[in-house]
């Protein structure tokens, strides 16, 4: 994102997308089967069928931004069995996903039981 750009909310589409779509056909998607305003200042992250390649569409004051990252090795991780065609993530869940991070597969410390010895 740009300097001074306020991130508003994130919003990951969770089925995979055809990259040969640009600002348009991707706004389509928000617009048609997201029914969310693309002009909200929103984040709208998408991901092709090999998940080597992100992209990340929002509004900017006066025209539209494409961000798009592609992995040489890896995979992005991405949502699995889609309920919704979306779902809202965190500015920090966004960084870790951009960084590598499952962030469905966390999982908090296992829990221990201990016992006094007498």
């Amino acid at each position: 994102m740009h300097a001074g750009y306020q991130v508003g909310q994130i919003f990951l589409y969770r089925d995979h997308v055809d990259f040969r779509k640009s600002i348009d056909g991707l706004s389509a998607i928000v617009e048609m089967e997201l029914q969310m305003n693309i002009f909200s200042g929103s984040l709208f992250l998408f991901i092709n069928r090999g998940r080597d390649k992100m992209k990340i569409l929002y509004w900017s004051r006066n025209g539209f931004c494409l961000w798009y990252k592609r992995l040489e090795r890896e995979k992005f991780a991405w949502m699995k069995g889609a309920v919704n065609a979306s779902c809202e993530i965190s500015s920090d869940d966004l960084r870790w996903l951009l960084e590598g991070v499952d962030i469905w597969a966390s999982r908090p410390h296992k829990s221990l039981k201990y016992m006094a010895n007498t």
